[in-house]
């Protein structure tokens, strides 16, 4: 079973969901997660209802979504992989500096006690500038992985980084076998 965690860059949980249905279609066991602003804030971009039941429907399974019951996702409930798609710089910056205040994070810490991948596909606008270091911190940490990310808008917002979502599968296959995917940035 993998873990599939959603952070609140709303604009790009299209992308992500993509990958979450070709992660379905490849046959993989889906534990669906989401951070408390993702599955109870409506957006422009739908309603959260809306969201939970789609990516329930996709997975088959309840979205976690409270700390207490992310919590045994490491050695009580151990997960393959846990991908993070999106993962804000909000969620990046706690993970590099061990806070596990939502459920995203504790499912990550959780997850990393047990050495298994753990896959970021990033989509922060302050990814080269506020956000450089816990992109560093967390490429030394073993079993962490970047799905590899793009400036989205280099002249209207040029310390932005977006994951390319179209290779969060290759890069989980990749961690799977203990390789970082290259290029993480171009």
């Amino acid at each position: 079973m993998i873990g599939y965690a959603m952070c609140g860059s709303f604009c790009t949980h299209e992308k992500s969901l993509a990958q979450l249905e070709k992660l379905k279609e490849q046959g993989f066991d889906i534990q669906p997660i989401m951070s408390e602003t993702v599955y109870t804030t409506d957006t422009r971009f739908g309603k959260a209802k809306d969201l939970i039941e789609r990516v329930e429907g996709i997975c088959g399974h309840s979205v976690i979504h409270t700390i207490v019951a992310a919590e045994p996702l490491g050695p009580q409930h151990p997960l393959d992989a846990l991908i993070i798609s999106p993962c804000t710089g909000n969620t990046l910056a706690k993970l590099s500096c061990g806070i596990t205040d939502t459920a995203v994070c504790m499912a990550a810490k959780a997850h990393l006690r047990t050495d298994r991948p753990l896959v970021l596909a990033l989509a922060s606008n302050d990814a080269l500038s506020a956000n450089l270091k816990n992109i560093a911190a967390l490429l030394s940490r073993k079993s962490v992985y970047f799905v590899p990310m793009v400036q989205d808008d280099p002249d209207g917002k040029p310390h932005s980084m977006v994951a390319d979502f179209s290779r969060v599968c290759e890069t989980l296959s990749g961690a799977l076998a203990g390789v970082q995917v290259r290029k993480l940035i171009w």
